[in-house]
């Protein structure tokens, strides 16, 4: 289901250090918490701090982090009318498709194998990657996207066994309610009335199994071994 070239180690150290600042950004539930205020519509520093009740100062602090790795936009607009008239004022929202583009990144940097000797970067993908799901909206298992034209789509894990493959144009109703079709752009995914794989849990424990795609299914950059589980 992946090319085993898309996911590799990283040793690029300049790489690393914009991977360190960019999980620090995301780690203040402050800064989540202003994404979420600017989701829908720009808005101007002050009222951004008034609906997270921070100071205008820290807000404007925390709003210049989230520009600068390139999650926010920063546009001329007006502020509301007061006795001395409407003024001009900068407002902040997300670029566009700023969620998921978020959600893209921390998959792909979760697919990464970061070498020993980089402090604990690994450890802290995973809290940054919870507490932006949870931020979303998004409740329970979810499977993300993060290559190809639907890059960024979530897939919501809504039972205990879900088959993963791509739309076969002849029976495009074969795919059960649940399951994981993705679009006929994905030609190295094998169609879903195979299935390419198939994803279960049992107990508490999640597995997954490919069923002999012509692909193939990589987990961590490994291979795994067609018609067996893998943890």
């Amino acid at each position: 289901m992946s090319d085993k070239q898309t996911v590799s180690v990283s040793t690029d150290p300049a790489f690393l250090q914009e991977l360190s600042e960019y999980l620090e950004v995301l780690s203040n539930p402050v800064r989540l918490k202003i994404l979420k205020v600017i989701e829908k519509e720009p808005r101007e520093i002050s009222e951004i701090a008034s609906r997270i009740d921070t100071s205008y100062a820290n807000t404007k602090k925390h709003i210049d982090q989230l520009v600068a790795i390139g999650l926010v936009k920063k546009e001329a607009g007006f502020g509301r009318e007061t006795v001395k008239g409407i003024h001009p004022v900068w407002k902040f929202s997300l670029v566009d498709g700023g969620l998921e583009l978020l959600i893209r990144n921390i998959g792909v940097f979760s697919s990464i194998n970061i070498p020993m000797g980089y402090g604990d970067l690994q450890a802290r993908i995973e809290p940054v990657r919870k507490a932006i799901l949870e931020s979303s909206g998004e409740k329970g298992p979810a499977m993300h996207l993060v290559e190809g034209g639907a890059s960024g789509k979530t897939f919501l894990i809504k039972k205990e066994r879900i088959s993963i493959g791509r739309i076969d144009p002849d029976f495009p109703a074969h795919a059960k309610e649940g399951d994981i079709a993705l679009p006929v752009e994905y030609a190295a995914v094998t169609r879903i009335t195979k299935p390419h794989a198939v994803l279960y849990r049992s107990g508490k424990d999640w597995f997954i199994e490919d069923r002999g795609s012509s692909g193939g299914t990589f987990v961590n950059a490994d291979r795994i071994t067609p018609m067996h589980k893998t943890l």
